[in-house]
């Protein structure tokens, strides 16, 4: 959930709808709006057994130790249902609204994981010296004051940690430093081309047997069911036009990147010239239905069943599914639960 107290009421029917089923978890977002905690929070006191998770919590945002906080604290409330999702989001989110150096994302996850988990396991007092965080802090503008500390909450020492990471480096280090990725969207069929080697590289680097049975793959997965296929592709191609399109500046989007890896350097170039220069509809119209098909389930019930055996034949471990359509719960649910 993006935006919109508007769409509170109906929203939370579709996740207690998805409670009811037996779906595992349920995940929220932050862009420039409404933040991912105080929604989970909502959610977690209308549940009593789905899993809440941050998918992201975006890292230049919150200190650490802040992250670790509120993990701690709505993990608690929760009876231990709460999931971090970490991301760095992009550029012009970071500096235009948060106001704070974009930096180096793969640094920023590497040290902000490894403070997470210190304060997690409460073994000693925190201390951290890194490229992009010192605690105790003891740069420009320091009292000399600060002492290492030792959380007062005892939380769960196993939370878990999932990225919302699309790089090859990125995935990588998933791999090795955190409990599961989850990737934007994604095709099943390239999954040996991008993720498979770069997953295993991250386990060896990891060691102590870690592989994928130790890591949970949970790309985000749109379901939109319905009896009109173009009807239904319509909301996809809307969503892939504008990330792929326009969500970063032209020099600087991951997921426009991130879909030259599959084959589609002219879609990303075209979306891209046609969604900056403001012709979204265009933009919404040249995503082609192959690239659709990919990513999504789309149509008539008996086409998702079928779309549906791909995925699971995937080393996909979960399927993160956005719809906003209880019939599509209740079918996938029969199809999978």
């Amino acid at each position: 959930m993006y935006s919109g107290s508007q769409h509170l009421p109906q929203t939370m029917e579709l996740i207690l709808e998805a409670e009811r089923l037996g779906f595992d978890s349920v995940w929220s977002g932050e862009a420039w709006g409404s933040d991912v905690i105080t929604f989970l929070a909502f959610v977690g006191a209308r549940t009593a057994k789905i899993k809440l998770g941050a998918g992201i919590m975006q890292m230049q945002a919150r200190t650490p130790a802040m992250a670790a906080m509120t993990a701690m604290t709505l993990d608690g409330l929760t009876s231990g249902r709460f999931i971090v999702g970490l991301g760095p989001s992009n550029p012009q989110v970071i500096e235009g609204w948060h106001g704070v150096p974009y930096g180096k994302p793969l640094q920023r996850y590497r040290e902000y994981i490894g403070i997470m988990r210190k304060i997690f396991a409460r073994q000693e007092p925190l201390e951290f010296n890194g490229k992009e965080y010192q605690i105790p802090y003891r740069g420009p503008g320091a009292t000399g004051l600060g002492k290492p500390l030792k959380s007062i909450l005892h939380g769960r020492s196993d939370i878990n940690i999932y990225t919302a990471s699309i790089s090859p480096k990125g995935i990588e280090l998933a791999a090795e430093l955190a409990d599961g990725l989850l990737p934007v969207w994604m095709s099943p069929a390239w999954y040996a081309q991008l993720y498979q080697p770069h997953l295993e590289a991250g386990f060896r680097k990891a060691g102590n047997g870690k592989s994928l049975n130790h890591f949970d793959f949970a790309p985000y997965v749109t379901c939109v069911m319905g009896n009109d296929l173009e009807q239904c592709r319509a909301p996809v191609k809307a969503s892939l036009a504008l990330y792929i399109g326009g969500m970063g500046a032209r020099t600087k989007n991951f997921y426009n990147n991130y879909i030259r890896n599959f084959g589609y350097e002219e879609l990303a170039m075209q979306l891209q010239d046609l969604y900056l220069s403001g012709r979204k509809n265009e933009a919404q119209a040249a995503v082609p239905d192959e690239l659709v098909d990919a990513v999504a389930l789309v149509g008539p019930r008996e086409r998702i069943r079928d779309q549906l055996q791909v995925w699971k034949a995937s080393p996909v471990t979960t399927m993160i599914i956005g719809t906003s359509q209880p019939e599509a719960l209740r079918a996938l649910a029969e199809m999978c639960l």
